[in-house]
């Protein structure tokens, strides 16, 4: 009985539940053909609102196109009338250059009629001066020929005589002219030089400065020589290896020899010595702490220098590369001349001379500060130093006038302003004065032999001396072969001839002697 009705149960929840399936897909299919009438409907009328869309884009369009239509139509417009202006100016320019050439051709053919005119003168002229010049020349030969009956002698050989006594004629008022305007130059030139030059140097107060290539440090004691040699030597090795230097410890009391050609290397080794001793700490490790603090303090004490000479001789400008190069000028040397000080000196000579000639000295002095700056690199070149300091000055933009004058200071290129003779000029007072530079012996000697040898080139010379340090060549002649004359002219061509072959300080002065002698014997 439990379970049949068990079963009836379930029988009537399973009749519940199919029965329930189909009403909700009844109720489901009804809710899906509602939603599609709604779509139906929307989808419509979306379709009448992009139509009307579509209508309304359409009319936009079509009143665009209008409007660029009716652009273009008036540009094109505007672009046709430009083209006939242009067209027809050309047309005019045509016709005014058809108008010019036609006038033109008229003129050329008017000229044309008066050139051929002119050329048959011309030629009427020419027959005419042919015919005179063949008659001048009969005449002539007829004349030559009374003429050499006349005199016994050729036209060629009265040619020769006329010819040679116009030489000799010539060549000896050639010689006097020359010798007079010579004289007349001395008298107003060298009077006008020599108060330019001698102003210039009475005013300049220099020193005479001789460079060595050592320096020595003094110590107090000799038992301080031991501690900067240390042990087995290796203080002063370190030194040695750091500053570049040779130092040489022998048995001179209380002092040290610094040897070394490069005047900046000595210097950092004598300042590091005069540190180590005062502080009393030597050994390789301080040695070359105190070396590099030396080195550092040199090159500013480099710069220093620079500025302070530039200031001192007022000149404004000046590139920083250009102020360390002068500084380091102050440890060079040239023929034992300082070098800071030799150019200081040409500076204030170049600035004085200027000022007497009416020219600028403040360009002056830059000039002559400048001009050796080419001798302080210490690299090896083969470039000249005038054309180093000339390329130099031209890198860190010094004037034309400038780079011309250290240049040319040696004659290496071409002076083409009158600041370079200036700056020559003040280099050879500066180098040339007593005192001022240690020149070698074997090249002054060389230069006396070469002006003797010069003077026994030529003939009639018996003897030739060169005396006052190569500045005067005194050439005796022999009278039998050298006149009056021709001593004045040896003495010209020798004077020439040194000009040409030989370069030297300052001038030359050729002496010719010559004298005659008549000796008897009373017996």
């Amino acid at each position: 009985m439990d379970s049949i009705t068990i079963i009836i149960a379930v029988a009537v929840g399973a009749v519940g539940i199919i029965i329930g399936f189909l009403i909700a897909k009844s109720l489901e299919k009804k809710q899906a053909s509602k939603v599609i009438e709604e779509a139906k409907k929307e989808a419509s009328s979306l379709l009448k609102e992009a139509k009307a869309g579509a209508e309304n884009v359409k009319k936009d369009k079509i009143l665009q196109a209008k409007e660029k239509f009716l652009e273009l139509k008036a540009e094109h417009e505007k672009f046709i009338l430009s083209k006939d202006k242009k067209m027809a100016e050309a047309e005019k320019r045509t016709r005014d250059k058809e108008s010019q050439v036609s006038s033109e051709l008229s003129k050329n053919k008017k000229l044309n009629q008066e050139l051929e005119s002119k050329l048959k003168d011309y030629d009427y002229r020419l027959d005419f001066i042919e015919k005179k010049k063949s008659e001048v020349e009969r005449l002539h030969k007829s004349q030559i020929d009374q003429l050499e009956v006349i005199s016994g002698l050729s036209a060629d050989e009265a040619k020769e005589q006329l010819v040679e006594s116009l030489k000799e004629e010539a060549k000896s008022d050639a010689m006097g002219y020359i010798q007079a305007k010579l004289e007349e130059a001395k008298l107003t030139a060298q009077q006008e030089a020599k108060k330019v030059i001698i102003n210039t140097i009475q005013r300049i107060g220099t020193e005479e400065a001789v460079e060595n290539c050592v320096s020595v440090f003094n110590i107090e004691s000799d038992d301080v020589k031991g501690r900067i040699i240390g042990r087995e030597g290796r203080n002063i090795r370190a030194l040695e290896a750091a500053t570049g230097v040779e130092i040489i410890v022998d048995d001179t009391p209380e002092a040290i020899i610094l040897s070394c050609f490069d005047s900046v290397r000595r210097e950092v080794a004598r300042l590091s010595l005069h540190r180590l001793v005062t502080d009393g700490r030597i050994h390789p490790a301080r040695i070359e702490e105190v070396v590099k603090k030396t080195r550092k303090q040199i090159d500013e004490e480099i710069i220093e220098v620079g500025k302070r000479t530039v200031i001192d001789l007022g000149i404004h400008g000046l590139h920083p590369e250009l102020i360390r190069t002068v500084g380091r000028m102050k440890y060079r040397s040239s023929y034992g001349q300082n070098l800071l000080q030799h150019s200081r000196e040409v500076a204030k000579l170049c600035g004085v001379m200027a000022a007497e000639l009416g020219l600028n000295p403040k360009l002056a002095k830059r000039a002559g500060l400048l001009h050796d700056i080419g001798k302080v690199p210490d690299t090896e070149t083969e470039v000249p130093h005038a054309i180093l300091g000339m390329q130099w000055a031209e890198k860190y933009g010094e004037k034309p006038e400038v780079c011309n004058a250290i240049g040319a200071h040696h004659d290496e290129i071409e002076m083409n302003s009158l600041l370079s003779p200036i700056v020559q000029v003040c280099d050879a007072i500066s180098g040339a004065r007593p005192g001022a530079r240690r020149q070698v012996l074997d090249s002054y000697i060389q230069r006396l032999k070469d002006l003797e040898d010069i003077a026994f080139g030529f003939t009639g010379v018996k003897k030739a001396y060169a005396i006052q340090a190569g500045r005067e060549l005194r050439v005796i002649v022999e009278s039998e072969k050298v006149d009056d004359a021709k001593a004045a002219e040896l003495s010209f061509n020798i004077s020439q001839k040194i000009q040409t072959d030989m370069t030297y300080p300052g001038q030359v002065k050729i002496t010719v002697i010559r004298e005659t002698r008549a000796v008897n014997i009373a017996k």
